[in-house]
């Protein structure tokens, strides 16, 4: 099997790593910068105000500033990490703390134009080399000196961008170490995506190959109470129930085969002791007899299944319903075994809640169910002992209980009565003998009702089925 699940996790992984890297390189970075060159064209704007305005008070005609204020203007350069000019209205500075443009004419000077060849930076800054005065980048910023409403100079200050740069890359430093240490942390998921999901799917994984090559006798050890968990005691649970489900077969196989092996053993050797003269004339109707009677449980064994084969299987047909009153119904069924009941000297008791309680069901199962119901009751009962039956309503339910007093049924085999061939006695003498069918048939038609059937049952007092169906 390839492993492609850690793999692609992994890869998924590696490749937001390397997006989140991506993005502060180049998105992050582009904006940390923008970010850093606006807050500092701020800053020296506001400088750049306040010299203009005490250009402004110390205006005495022309632009010269005062040589106390040049010492001002020298110590805020200093601090500022800037050049400071004072400019005329023509362009020429007339002041320079660098003392390097001093007296120097701006070429191709234009206000009206400052600011406006970058949309990095508001109108009052632009960055690049101004006017071609420096060799390496600037930021700049330029405000108007006024007086009496005519502009009569410029305070412009310039700013390294490789501080700016630097502050940036400083930036993106603890960017990325802050980054880089998540990132790390998070491989953290990797182990917990391995030892929570990636090691129990294996397990679940390798149970199902298991169960896929015929072991179903192998369980998943999974047992966490998340998902995968319920999914391998799901897993566990199916296999039990396919493993139950072929050794159903297999015993039903065996019961089938059983059932039908020893009616036709009989058969076969009285037909053989006729014909080979074992059996003399007088005696044939006798054997003949007892062929039919075999013949008659073969027959009823046939019945049963094809029975169980139409009320189990994916097309079984559908039902008769139909409004019928279910006390007569059970009048009817007791009185076929008469001859059985005076056999055994059994008394049928009945209880009716009512004198007439319609159900709405299909008339032929049901008779069929009360008929398997009683002809049980009749096997497991002892000589000289009754049969209860009852109906009463309840819940907008009418429930029919058929109670022995016979042997009764011990717990362990109450689980098993109505499974398919199933027959709690396997010692039972002839007038106990059956297909195993009944009670299997009965249960499949309450199903099929959508009704429910239980059984209460002691040893040595007797036994009770209750079954209910819908009222009519």
């Amino acid at each position: 099997m390839k492993k492609k699940l850690k793999l692609k996790f992994m890869l998924c992984f590696l490749t937001v790593g390397l997006i989140g890297f991506l993005l502060i390189s180049t998105l992050a970075s582009d904006a940390v910068l923008k970010v850093l060159t606006g807050l500092q064209a701020e800053t020296l704007y506001e400088k750049a105000e306040e010299i203009a305005s005490d250009c402004v008070e110390s205006y005495n005609g022309d632009m010269q500033p005062l040589a106390s204020r040049q010492n001002e203007y020298d110590g805020v350069s200093e601090g500022l990490d800037s050049d400071i000019w004072i400019a005329d209205s023509e362009g020429t500075v007339i002041y320079d703390s660098s003392d390097v443009f001093t007296g120097s004419s701006i070429p191709g000077f234009d206000p009206a134009s400052f600011g406006h060849g970058s949309a990095r930076q508001p109108g009052y800054s632009e960055t690049g080399y101004f006017y071609g005065m420096y060799s390496t980048g600037r930021l700049s910023v330029m405000t108007s000196i006024h007086v009496n409403y005519q502009t009569r100079g410029y305070v412009i200050i310039h700013y390294p961008v490789y501080l700016i740069e630097q502050d940036q890359y400083d930036i993106l430093n603890l960017m990325y170490l802050t980054g880089g240490i998540i990132y790390l942390l998070s491989f953290l998921l990797l182990v917990v995506f391995q030892l929570c999901v990636y090691r129990p799917l294996g397990e679940i994984i390798h149970a199902a190959d298991e169960y896929a090559g015929g072991n179903l006798q192998y369980r998943c050890p999974v047992s966490s109470d998340d998902e995968l968990g319920y999914l391998s005691a799901t897993l566990n649970y199916m296999a039990a129930e396919l493993n139950n489900s072929e050794e159903y077969q297999r015993k039903f196989i065996s019961n089938v085969s059983h059932d039908f092996r020893s009616p036709l053993t009989s058969i076969r050797g009285y037909l053989v002791a006729i014909l080979d003269g074992t059996i003399p004339p007088e005696l044939y109707e006798k054997y003949l007899n007892i062929v039919i009677r075999e013949t008659e449980r073969l027959n009823k064994l046939t019945e049963g299944l094809l029975t169980l084969n139409q009320l189990g299987g994916s097309s079984s047909p559908g039902l008769n319903l139909s409004r019928f009153d279910i006390n007569q119904t059970i009048k009817d069924t007791c009185a076929t075994f008469e001859g059985s009941c005076r056999t055994k000297n059994l008394t049928f008791n009945l209880t009716f809640s009512e004198k007439f309680m319609m159900v709405q069901a299909d008339f032929g199962k049901i008779q069929q169910v009360i008929y398997n119901l009683i002809d049980n009751a009749i096997k497991f009962s002892g000589n000289d002992s009754g049969i209860d039956i009852e109906t009463y309503d309840r819940n907008g339910k009418v429930f029919v209980s058929v109670k022995d007093h016979g042997c009764g049924i011990s717990k362990e085999n109450q689980k098993k009565i109505f499974e398919r061939f199933y027959k709690a006695d396997n010692s039972r003498g002839k007038d106990r003998q059956g297909t195993g069918l009944g009670l299997a048939i009965t249960k499949e038609i309450i199903n099929a009702h959508h009704q429910n059937i239980d059984v209460v049952s002691t040893p040595g007092v007797g036994t009770e089925f209750i079954f209910t169906l819908k009222k009519g």
